[in-house]
């Protein structure tokens, strides 16, 4: 009961810290929702959820210490009225749900039972972004956070599949002693989704490739398939050593190179029951030896809702000069990878050219560009020279001219591996004994790291947490985040055969044959990365002279001896990895580098870090240093060095052999690093600063301090990384990277929050967040940046349409200041100057009709009159020929099993043709959805039963349009103005609509480009005279919106007169009839003849028969 009580005041704690956004890298305390989509979910386990073609149902329940604490836990929250609350979003998405409230007496979990729809309607097989879901205990308040994955297995197109023979965990096993690499690759929307490929020595044949759905999170989840025979299909000559070498996953296609060759997957939305059929790619003069040191390049780009302008791009690279008789050794191809071209564009005939050896060439989708890594011979020196060139695609080709001047690397760089973007990014690395950063598209590069005689080999990317790890030749391991200039040493992996993995929500696996093993989650929960073993200490075998500045500045110099070799001076130094490290003591006291410097002098001192001191450094005490009980006195000794000399009279004052490496510090002077003892009362120092020497000046004993940062007797000081010191504040709901779309005319704002968390540190009153473009000539870009009371940082981005051009750009915020440590460094949004595909146009009814009642057939005015029509059969609407002679070709309410009415006439019996209902017998079989049986769109027109029915005449009628966007529903007005059509060619209507001036002049221009009759959206009005059905199509212009919008609408004209010639021919018979009357009246009287009276003379007489007495008897009488 305690410990439900203490959780209690936890809960009503946090209700205080409720924020406008999401605040990431805050101290995250132990995750308490354990929940699962299969089954009962498991304590401490991540959360992957999975959504079928059913519900998707959820058990979450409380992790506490025991079963009777986590069943007390949830009463309590129940009947305070909390359940958890789970929210579902990726980088366009963010939908709330709430599980149930009540509680069953033998439950100790949650339940909720979202129906598909509710989540996503759609169901078509595509590249679909995999959902991030949050779990916490009540919506808006971050109460025991806990993050998961939704994956679609339902749309996910690789999952679709059958990749080759299954095969048993226990026939992969007999694979492992043949392995001597791995290659993995993953879904680019859905990282959780990943195929692993064996890299087999010569002693065995096959590719053999491992599927998994939860992000290789367990060994015995992973579906192994055996491929050998797909491969050997196409292969017509010796099958000798055939392996895995390299494989790429895009969006749509699965493209392995083996020893043997290139194969490509047939496209994965379209499913088919058999194995997944591969086609071979053939490069004219290239075998097996160059296939094995082939490499596959891509460009990690996720293309959910895709747009016309995103395709993927797939490189291919071999290790060799081309010969004479062949075009290149780097192709590419873009999906679906029929046609594989050179990389180089074509060189002039006849022109000398020594053609250059490409390491690299990967598209920039953002600016439209390829990207070249180049490594050639330079002039008549034997050295090679790294360089980068950017050239533009024309057709899909690169030209010939670069775009930029080409970028030349320094000879350092001498070791160059490969180019790789940052996924869904602009971040350009280029790595090899260095790492190179662009942040502009490859036109200049900037150092990261020098690793000098090691080597990075492998790269691997988090495009959720924007981690970057490296993976050297040597086994070490780094870690960067993207666009942050900072790098760290995490450790050294030790396995001869392994490949690591970042799966979607940021955690990094390492993998081996046998066996799976993930490191300690992102750094925002607490990272302890244990698969590389314990953080190492990024300090260096040298010893450390402080220089004060100020009370809390100072200025570390690595001291490098002068025996030291040429080619090892760079172990002595600082260097880019230092820069937002922490230097600590071995006995108390810690500094942050600010600022990491190269020089050539003072003499003996080739490199130095500006820090900030966060807590005190200890000083030596008299009995570790008996010179500090004397006074001391400094003099020039020649050659750069300084001698400093105790006082003589004091007797127990020596230099001792282990004062060496340690620093006399006088405040105000210069320090003095001790290199060598004379004797007991003179020792030899180099100053840090030689401008502030003091001369002829006796330091009082208490007026000098001695610091020990030596490495003689064992190192005493250490650099390790810095705790995480900035909280970022999102003010998105969606996921941390969005995707933004800006319309024409349109504009968004993206907001950030930066709050400083470094205890101990001072805030500098610079903007702590950098904002990078990848192409700043798509849109306008204006950046509002300012510090709050609390010396947060608040930055405001105004985006806004610029042209009628589209494109993807992204946008990356970059907290400069940030440790590695931390979650979040770098967050990047993706732009798109193109039409949202959520954005849609409306028709509004002038009377809404609930759903029900579109159900049952019948909604009532106050009149009594049904406003819902039933259409007939088989139902054309009538042409301008007459009722009875329909010319469309759409059919309404269709039935292929029923006769079509209307169908006595030739051009009718011509026109008619069945959509959804084609090639079927029965209207069962036409497959119709209530959606589009409910649809006005004419593609569903087969299967439009019901429609809007209005009395004739229809005056008047108000269209009123509204656009649906994510932010809601809009009016249509101007500059959206509007073409109105009727889709089944009928006349009898007509609109009316104001026209101001400008929009006037606007339809000036448009109408004889358009050919068609514009109207102003705004108050526009339809009036029918015509009878039955009539179907209207609402199109905005082109050239105002990206978006092609189009609405449709129905209106059914009933209790219509007789049409023509009907209501002619009454009446003309009716003005003949009484035409005749009046005319016979007429001659009655004027022959004196009065029918009336004598009919009453009749009644009064005698009974006669009436048979035998004529008219003119009676008039006689």
């Amino acid at each position: 009961m305690e410990s439900s009580l203490i959780y209690v005041i936890i809960l009503l704690l946090k209700i205080f810290e409720f924020s406008s956004g999401v605040v990431y890298n805050k101290d995250v305390t132990e995750k308490r929702f354990a929940c699962s989509s299969k089954g009962f979910p498991k304590v401490n386990e991540i959360i992957k959820l999975y959504l079928s073609s059913e519900n998707l149902k959820i058990q979450c329940f409380f992790q506490t210490e025991n079963e009777i604490s986590s069943k007390a836990m949830l009463s309590v929250f129940t009947s305070g009225g909390l359940a958890p609350s789970l929210g579902i979003m990726n980088s366009t998405y963010n939908g709330i749900f709430h599980f149930n409230l009540s509680l069953f007496s033998d439950r100790v979990f949650w339940l909720i039972d979202i129906p598909r729809e509710n989540i996503t309607q759609n169901t078509d097989i595509a590249a679909v972004e995999e959902w991030l879901v949050r779990i916490t205990l009540h919506h808006g308040l971050n109460i025991y956070a806990t993050e998961g994955t939704l994956l679609d297995s339902v749309r996910e197109p690789i999952l679709q599949w059958a990749l080759g023979i299954m095969i048993s965990e226990s026939e992969v096993s007999k694979l492992y002693p043949h392995v001597i690499g791995l290659k993995v690759t993953k879904c680019p929307c859905a990282n959780d989704v990943a195929l692993l490929g064996f890299i087999l020595n010569t002693t065995l044949d096959g590719v053999y490739i491992g599927l998994t759905f939860s992000g290789f999170w367990n060994y015995r989840d992973t579906t192994w398939y055996n491929l050998t025979d797909s491969i050997y299909f196409h292969l017509r000559e010796e099958y000798a050593y055939l392996s895995v070498v390299d494989m790429v996953l895009t969006n749509h296609f699965l493209v392995i190179l083996t020893t043997l060759g290139l194969f490509v997957s047939e496209d994965l939305r379209y499913p088919s029951h058999q194995v997944l059929m591969l086609s071979r790619a053939d490069f004219c003069g290239f075998e097996r030896v160059d296939y094995v040191k082939g490499k596959l390049w891509y460009n990690e780009r996720c293309f959910a809702n895709r747009e016309h302008f995103e395709v993927d791009y797939v490189t291919i690279t071999f290790e060799r000069n081309r010969t004479l008789s062949e075009s290149s050794s780097c192709f590419y191809s873009k999906e679906p990878f029929l046609e594989w071209l050179p990389c180089l564009p074509y060189v002039l005939k006849g022109k000398k050219h020594i053609p250059p050896s490409v390491l690299t060439f990967l598209v920039d989708e953002e600016h439209n560009t390829g990207v070249y890594l180049f490594y050639n011979q330079v002039g008549c020196v034997s050295q090679k020279i790294a360089s980068a060139s950017v050239n533009l695609l024309k057709n899909n080709q690169p030209n010939l001219q670069p775009k930029f001047p080409p970028f030349q690397f320094p000879s350092s760089f001498s070791s160059p591996v490969g180019m790789v973007f940052h996924p869904r990014s602009h971040f350009l690395y280029a790595y090899g004994n260095q790492v190179w950063l662009s942040v502009d598209g490859g036109n200049t590069f900037e150092l990261l790291a020098d690793f000098h005689d090691d080597i990075i080999k492998k790269t691997f990317h988090s495009f959720y947490s924007s981690d970057i790890t490296f993976v050297s030749q040597s086994g070490k391991v780094y870690l960067t985040k993207a666009g942050l200039g900072r790098y760290s040493e995490i450790g050294d992996i030790t396995d001869k055969v392994f490949t690591l993995y970042y799966d979607h929500l940021g955690f990094i696996h390492k993998l081996t044959p046998d066996h799976f093993e993930a490191g300690g989650p992102p750094a925002a929960f607490g990272n302890s990365r244990s698969i590389f073993g314990q953080a190492p200490d990024m300090g260096f075998g040298t010893a450390l002279a402080p220089q004060f500045i100020s009370l809390n500045e100072m200025i570390f110099f690595a001291y490098v001896p002068e025996s030291e070799p040429q080619e090892t001076l760079y172990t002595k130094k600082f260097n880019n990895m230092h820069y937002g490290k922490v230097i600590n003591s071995g006995k108390t006291g810690k500094a942050y580098i600010r600022e990491v410097l190269q020089h050539d002098t003072p003499k003996g001192f080739l490199s130095s870090a500006i820090a900030e001191m966060i807590e005190p450094f200890a000083i030596e005490e008299a009995n570790e240093s008996s010179c500090l009980s004397s006074s001391l006195s400094v003099s020039y000794a020649g050659n750069s060095f300084y001698k400093l000399t105790l006082d003589l009279q004091i007797a127990n004052a020596l230099f001792e052999d282990t004062d060496i490496e340690k620093t006399v510090v006088i405040p105000g002077h210069s320090s003095f690093l001790i290199t060598s003892i004379v004797d007991n009362k003179n020792a030899l120092a180099i100053a840090t600063m030689p401008n502030r020497v003091p001369s002829n000046v006796t330091f009082l004993q208490d007026s000098w301090f001695l610091y020990n940062f030596g490495q003689r007797n064992g190192r005493t000081w250490t650099i390790y990384s810095k705790p995480c010191n900035y909280w970022f504040q999102h003010n998105e709901s969606l996921s941390i990277n969005v995707v933004k779309y800006i319309d024409l005319g349109n504009s968004q704002v993206l907001k950030v929050k930066i709050i400083p968390n470094a205890k101990g540190l001072r805030i500098l009153q610079v903007p702590l967040l950098k904002v990078l473009v990848g192409n700043p000539t798509l849109l306008e870009f204006k950046a509002y940046g300012t510090f709050d009371d609390t010396d947060s940082y608040l930055m405001k981005i105004s985006v806004a349409s610029k042209a009628l051009r589209q494109g993807s750009t992204s946008l990356a915020f970059i907290v400069w200041g940030a440790s590695a440590e931390c979650f979040v460094t770098t967050i990047v949004p993706t732009l798109k100057s193109s039409c949202s595909y959520l954005r849609s146009m409306y028709h509004i009814p002038s009377t809404f009709i609930p759903l029900e009642d579109w159900i049952s057939g019948v909604h009532r005015d106050s009149q009594g009159f049904n406003l819902i029509k039933t259409l007939p059969i088989n139902y054309r609407p009538p042409s301008n020929m007459g009722v009875a002679i329909p010319l469309t070709d759409n059919f309404y309410h269709a039935d292929p099993s029923k006769p079509i009415p209307r169908n006595l006439f030739y051009k009718s019996k011509k026109a008619g043709k069945f959509k959804q209902c084609a090639n079927v017998s029965t209207r069962e079989e036409c497959n119709c959805t209530n959606d589009q049986k409910f649809s006005h769109a004419v593609a569903f027109s087969d299967c439009r039963e019901k429609v809007p029915r209005f009395k004739f005449p229809v005056t008047q009628y108000p269209i009123s349009l509204e656009i649906f966007n994510k932010n809601g529903y809009v009016p249509v007005k101007s500059p959206y103005l509007v073409t109105v059509t009727e889709v089944n060619m009928r006349k009898n209507w007509k609109l009316k609509h104001t026209v101001p001036d400008n929009v006037q002049k606007l339809r000036d221009y448009l109408e004889p480009v358009l050919h068609a009759s514009v109207y102003n959206p705004l108050g526009l009005n339809l009036s029918i005279k015509g009878s039955e059905l009539f179907h209207f199509r609402v199109t905005v212009i082109p050239g105002v919106t990206f978006c092609n919008l189009v609405e449709e609408f129905q209106i059914y004209v009933d209790e219509v007169p007789l049409p023509f010639p009907g209501h002619t021919l009454i009446a003309v018979a009716t003005a003949v009839v009484l035409g005749g009357l009046i005319f016979t009246t007429f001659m009655f009287h004027m022959r004196g003849i009065y029918p009336w009276k004598a009919f009453q003379k009749w009644l009064r007489g005698n009974k006669v028969d009436s048979s035998n007495i004529s008219i003119s008897e009676i008039i006689d009488s």
